[in-house]
């Protein structure tokens, strides 16, 4: 048996398609009955028979710290790929992202040890990978973690969620960890998931940031966390990468493919700068949620080249690109619209 958290989020939805569609046995965990409606939805993308598929999936509900109910998640599994969290970057949500992505994960990791699980695959992210100090150098696995710098509330929690799977290889469970960029993947239009950035192009944006960030298609994703799980390799992480590519020309391309106007404008240091700190202001006069916190100003507006060269090797793995997979992506939002 094997079990997915996160599976009603684009990742474990796709993870679960893939799955099911080969007669695999699989069972997932879900918080809220309506995100059901989001894998069915999936699913429907890919086959005609998407309902039979759905319903062979054995569901239990469960949150990430209730021990109880993931007791009974665990009953007879095997292999557990973790793909849940919370993904946010508003500094006021620091401990809920600690309860979620820190402390979620060590029960996981926890429940693993004490079922004999054979192997997990952990859903980190490149956020949770250090930063070199020129911006020219390419970003590996072992680019080591400054705990020093500024980072996001979301990449503490994400490193620190790594180091409980890599606390539980030393108590005897094999993992991978998969350290994926921007997922590009259809269904999930709206939250903190790549979907919104199509939403928002779609919508009609004025600015770009001047950075650069690393993109992932969702089915290579889901393909290489399927190879890793059922090949020999243990213990190791990987960078799981397409392609690196500035804002500007991303957000060009899915214009594009829209068929709709691309920003035109670069936002500046100083534009960015104001941006934070009056959306800031508004938060804490008015209670409205962070859309522009100051790790996501200066996110924007960096350069990072990640190497996704550990994976090709490991696996002999070649990437779609992403333009292809940005018409892929567009195809399924025009068609939800």
């Amino acid at each position: 048996m094997i079990l997915v958290t996160g599976g009603t989020g684009l990742i474990g939805s796709h993870l679960l398609y893939k799955l099911v569609s080969t007669n695999k046995s699989v069972r997932a965990i879900y918080r809220r009955e309506h995100t059901l409606d989001r894998v069915k939805h999936v699913f429907s993308y890919y086959s005609e028979n998407h309902s039979a598929l759905f319903e062979s999936i054995e569901w239990v509900k469960a949150d990430l710290n209730d021990i109880p109910a993931l007791q009974i998640a665990f009953n007879n599994v095997t292999h557990v790929y973790h793909c849940a969290a919370f993904v946010s970057f508003e500094p006021d949500k620091y401990h809920q992202l600690r309860k979620i992505n820190i402390e979620g994960t060590a029960n996981i990791v926890n429940l693993c040890i004490a079922n004999a699980i054979k192997k997990i695959c952990y859903v980190s992210s490149i956020a949770a990978i250090g930063h070199p100090v020129n911006p020219n150098e390419l970003i590996t696995e072992t680019t080591e973690w400054n705990s020093e710098e500024d980072n996001s509330v979301y990449a503490i929690t994400k490193y620190g969620a790594e180091m409980e799977v890599w606390r539980g290889t030393q108590e005897g469970i094999a993992a991978v960890i998969v350290n994926p960029g921007i997922v590009l993947g259809p269904g999930f239009w709206k939250g903190g998931s790549s979907g919104n950035l199509f939403r928002l192009i779609h919508k009609g944006m004025r600015y770009y940031g001047s950075g650069t960030s690393a993109y992932i298609d969702v089915w290579d994703l889901t393909t290489i966390m399927l190879a890793l799980m059922e090949g020999p390799i243990e213990n190791e992480r990987f960078i799981i990468i397409s392609e690196n590519q500035s804002f500007k020309d991303f957000q060009e391309k899915v214009a594009k493919s829209l068929g709709v106007q691309p920003a035109k404008k670069e936002a500046s240091q100083l534009l960015l700068g104001i941006g934070w700190r009056l959306d800031w202001l508004n938060h804490k006069v008015f209670g409205k949620r962070r859309t522009l916190s100051k790790h996501m100003a200066k996110s924007v507006s960096t350069k990072t080249l990640y190497d996704n060269s550990k994976i090709k090797s490991a696996l002999d793995y070649n990437f779609k690109p992403i333009d292809v997979s940005i018409d892929k992506v567009s195809q399924y939002f025009k068609q939800d619209q």
